[in-house]
């Protein structure tokens, strides 16, 4: 039996947080996941305003109190005055993993020219990996899962293929996740039995 993960879900909006509107993100992460994953897993789940400073402390507590493993956070990646969860992220990151925003950006640019406003980035922290999503239900997914064709054939890799792999590398729970969603990549060698 394979280690259960912690994953952190944080959105991050002010008036989801003030009850103006109901939060759309942490439902479609934990929809998401669940679908995704074949590995146990417990999540701890945020709502938080666009606040720098409650954002840095919320990715510090869920990573370093609450043990999570994996942190994704949803919201406040645009280039609007309040959107500061970039820089939340990587104050609190030891090490910048770009090729996660990088493909984020990527993805999205199938959709809307607008892509090149995000500014999502992914960190680790100790040994977690902290990714910051877009704010969409339909992004996220996007985002997480890749594009396919007709055929249903991976025109895009989601950036979760890589996740696993990550965590591996840093010293996270081992995760296997269902290839009807997302197939995680590893090399050969990591690649443990079933």
């Amino acid at each position: 039996m394979s280690e259960s993960i912690r994953i952190g879900l944080v959105s991050i909006s002010d008036r989801a947080s003030s009850g103006v509107y109901e939060d759309l993100g942490l439902p479609a992460l934990k929809e998401w996941l669940g679908s995704a994953l074949l590995s146990p897993w417990e999540v701890e789940e945020r709502l938080i305003p666009d606040e720098r400073a409650v954002i840095e402390q919320t990715l510090r507590e869920l990573v370093d109190t609450a043990g999570c493993s994996l942190v994704l956070t949803t919201g406040g990646t645009g280039p609007a005055v309040r959107d500061v969860t970039p820089e939340a992220t990587l104050a609190v990151g030891d090490r910048e993993m770009p090729g996660f925003g990088e493909q984020m950006r990527q993805i999205s640019l199938n959709f809307v020219p607008t892509a090149i406003l995000s500014r999502q980035v992914a960190v680790i922290r100790g040994k977690a990996l902290i990714i910051n999503l877009p704010g969409q239900p339909k992004s996220i997914r996007e985002t997480l899962e890749g594009l396919r064709d007709e055929q249903g054939k991976a025109k895009v890799h989601g950036i979760f293929a890589a996740v696993p792999y990550c965590l591996d590398l840093i010293g996270a729970p081992y995760i296997d996740t269902n290839e009807q969603v997302c197939k995680a990549f590893r090399p050969k060698s990591a690649i443990r039995p079933k």
